[in-house]
Formats: structure tokens, C-alpha cells, sequence
């Protein structure tokens, strides 16, 4: 059953999504990064080449020939995923076939709208039984 981790109190959605996946990286972990809004892909992408200041999070879209090959892949859709490891979620719906990932990862902001999705994909989870963990990262991410 997919384990599914809430990291909440992020001040901005996007930079913590950036840390927590250069920390996976570093960590040699294989991550899809489910981004349906293309400017909200767009923008995560250009903070990923830049962030951190000293070096920058190797990855590539789903349709980019070097996808299985590259750990960090950003996916509009998830029809076909490069694999199943673990899905960082930073759509506002529940993502479809997320049962199929061993791990889901939802990064929630201090937003309150962003907080209320969040709220209706937590009770979404833990109604069907998933096994829940909440982290607040308001201090940042380690």
C-alpha cells in the first residue's frame, strides 16, 4: 500500500518542493514530480536549474528521450510513468493512479486555499486507509 507523507507550512510551494527533491537526489532517489499546470512546471523547472545556489537538481520532463534514465522526472500526466518509486505531488487534486507508487509525497503551503485542497486530500487518504505521516516544515526541510 502507498505510504503518503504530508509536509506542510511551506511559505512557498515550489522552493520546498526544489529542497525536498535536491535532498532526494542527493539521497539517490528515483522521484516523479506530478505538475499538471504548465506554469506551475514551467516555474519549478527554472528553480531546479538554479537551486541550490551552488549547483543545480539534474532532471528532465516525462516526454525528454533521457526520462528513464534521469532520477528527477517533471510529468504533466501520469499515463505512463518512468517508474514507480516515489510521486511528489504538486497538483491540487488527488493524482490519478497514485496507488501504483510505493511512496506519495504532498508538500502544502501556508496558502489557505492551498491549505483546504490539501485538507480534502489528506481525509481523501486516510478515508480509503492509506498509512499517513505529517511533517510541518514552516522551519524548512532536512
Amino acid at each position: 500500500m502507498t505510504q503518503v507523507r504530508f509536509l506542510h507550512g511551506a511559505g512557498d510551494r515550489i522552493q520546498a518542493a526544489a529542497a525536498w527533491l535536491a535532498i532526494a537526489a542527493a539521497q539517490g532517489r528515483q522521484v516523479l514530480v506530478f505538475v499538471p499546470q504548465p506554469a506551475r512546471a514551467e516555474q519549478l523547472d527554472r528553480t531546479l536549474w538554479t537551486q541550490p545556489a551552488t549547483g543545480f537538481v539534474a532532471h528532465c520532463r516525462a516526454d525528454d528521450p533521457l526520462a528513464a534514465e534521469t532520477p528527477i522526472v517533471l510529468a504533466g500526466n501520469l499515463e505512463q510513468p518512468a517508474h514507480d518509486a516515489c510521486l511528489l505531488n504538486l497538483g491540487d487534486e488527488v493524482p490519478p493512479g497514485f496507488s501504483r507508487f510505493h511512496e506519495l509525497v504532498e508538500i502544502v503551503s501556508v496558502d489557505e486555499q492551498e491549505r483546504t485542497l490539501g485538507r480534502e486530500r489528506f481525509r481523501f487518504y486516510r478515508e480509503r486507509g492509506y498509512p499517513l505521516e505529517a511533517s510541518d516544515i514552516s522551519a524548512g526541510i532536512s
